[in-house]
């Protein structure tokens, strides 16, 4: 499980039009939708730390998980900290949960590639990726074509989030010896419903990160082989580390 991130966290709660995209039910109220986007970004959380975050009582986040958990999105988990005392209760999202959040296709566009999946085979999946990374590469190089690297990168996890993925972007400690070595993290996945069955989604959103950055990128972590998140190691090409 990657590490927790509270400030990314805190931020997209802060948002007054997150939830609006956010494509449950109706009579879901934004308190809940904070608390599922909260639970999204951090993987866990418990009832004092969603008290405080979204400033209500812990009673009231307690009715709000009540209703999650009879809906199916949340599921409690019990985990001790140290060696001694009673495991706390920390809540986390199910596998139904997957649903609710924002997508850019649909079920129709996961048939769509499966039928030309069948008809023209991988070649035909990645002559279709192709060409729609071509598209991205110019929407996403009139923002980027002018600045530095470091801006570039931070730029492009604001367009990503734009798009549904609640991405963020930092530089990696010095502790970690990668000098000059950022990370995107993307905590939705858009597209998951295809990637999980196309792969080829995945490494022609890979290959257009290297384009569009000029860098070298390895991936650490993907939604659609069943991580948490999916994370991106970004550095210029030709640097040298220590």
């Amino acid at each position: 499980m990657y590490s927790n991130n509270t400030a990314a966290a805190t931020t997209i709660i802060g948002e007054s039009s997150f939830s609006d995209s956010l494509s449950i039910a109706d009579g879901f109220s934004d308190s809940k939708k904070k608390i599922l986007w909260y639970i999204k970004v951090m993987q866990q959380a418990g009832l004092e730390e969603l008290s405080k975050i979204l400033k209500i009582s812990r009673m009231a986040v307690h009715k709000h998980l009540n209703i999650l958990l009879k809906k199916g999105f949340v599921e409690p988990i019990h985990i001790r900290e140290g060696n001694v005392g009673r495991p706390k209760i920390f809540y986390q999202l199910t596998r139904n949960s997957k649903t609710i959040f924002p997508r850019s296709y649909s079920t129709i566009a996961s048939s769509a590639f499966d039928y030309i999946e069948k008809r023209m085979g991988k070649e035909g999946i990645m002559d279709l990726l192709g060409k729609r990374q071509a598209q991205l590469f110019l929407q996403y190089n009139q923002r980027l074509n002018s600045l530095e690297f470091e801006d570039k990168i931070k730029e492009l996890a604001k367009i990503r989030d734009e798009e549904g993925y609640i991405a963020e972007s930092k530089k990696i400690n010095k502790k970690d010896q990668r000098n000059g070595t950022y990370e995107l993290l993307e905590y939705n996945c858009p597209i998951l419903q295809v990637a999980e069955k196309h792969w080829e989604a995945c490494v022609v959103e890979t290959e257009l990160f290297k384009k569009i950055l000029d860098g070298e990128i390895e991936t650490s972590h993907t939604a659609a082989k069943g991580d948490a998140i999916c994370r991106f190691i970004i550095k210029p090409n030709k640097q040298e580390f220590l």
